[in-house]
């Protein structure tokens, strides 16, 4: 059978929902493994990260139960959620990737006065104390205050780190956002495909 046929076009679309499910394990895999070993304090970020993987993985369940049973209802819909995220995704990515160096040193300053407990993560773990300064009556969890009473600020090696993060997460989502429009595309030609095991006469 040509690739264009029912079963291979029920075949890819099942292939590309176990990724995506296997990528919402990962991002909830990732998530609890870093609360649990103490390199992510920020119960908000962690939320975020898992909310994703919950969502992705509600999505590609959908997807997955309509490929299977040929649902024409939960496949309108998944067709129709997973344009949303593309468009979303491929706005944000975009974003990521046209950002320059003072709009990134912005975003990162809103992020670092909107985050406390993140801000204390970052700091233990890059071994810094504020932002672009320090006072001296602030906490600071950071070795440095230990062994010496001088800390380098944090914007610098953030600063060092962001555009390649950036361009990392933009990069990653430009590719997924692709694989969303692929499933787009094989949705919409599934759907008006009969299954040839069914009654000759029924389309739906």
């Amino acid at each position: 059978m040509v690739c264009g046929g029912f079963a291979c076009s029920k075949n890819c679309l099942c292939a590309l929902n176990l990724l995506y499910t296997l990528v919402s394990l990962l991002l909830i895999g990732i998530a609890a493994w870093g609360i649990g070993f103490g390199l992510i304090s920020s119960l908000r970020v962690v939320s975020v990260v898992i909310a994703v993987g919950i969502f992705l993985f509600l999505i590609a369940l959908v997807g997955l139960i309509g490929a299977m049973k040929h649902h024409q209802v939960s496949l309108f819909f998944y067709m129709i959620i997973l344009l949303l995220v593309f468009i979303v995704q491929f706005s944000v990515s975009c974003a990521c990737l046209a950002l320059n160096e003072g709009q990134q040193a912005q975003l990162l300053e809103v992020g670092w006065n909107n985050t406390a407990s993140a801000r204390d993560d970052i700091q233990r773990n890059l071994n810094c104390c504020g932002f672009r300064s320090f006072n001296q009556n602030d906490t600071c969890p950071a070795s440095c205050m230990e062994s010496s009473s001088f800390c380098q600020p944090c914007a610098p090696i953030i600063g060092r780190y962001a555009g390649e993060v950036l361009r990392f997460v933009g990069g990653i989502g430009l590719f997924f956002s692709f694989t969303e429009i692929l499933g787009v595309w094989l949705t919409y030609r599934y759907r008006n495909q009969k299954d040839p095991r069914a009654n000759p006469s029924a389309f739906l």
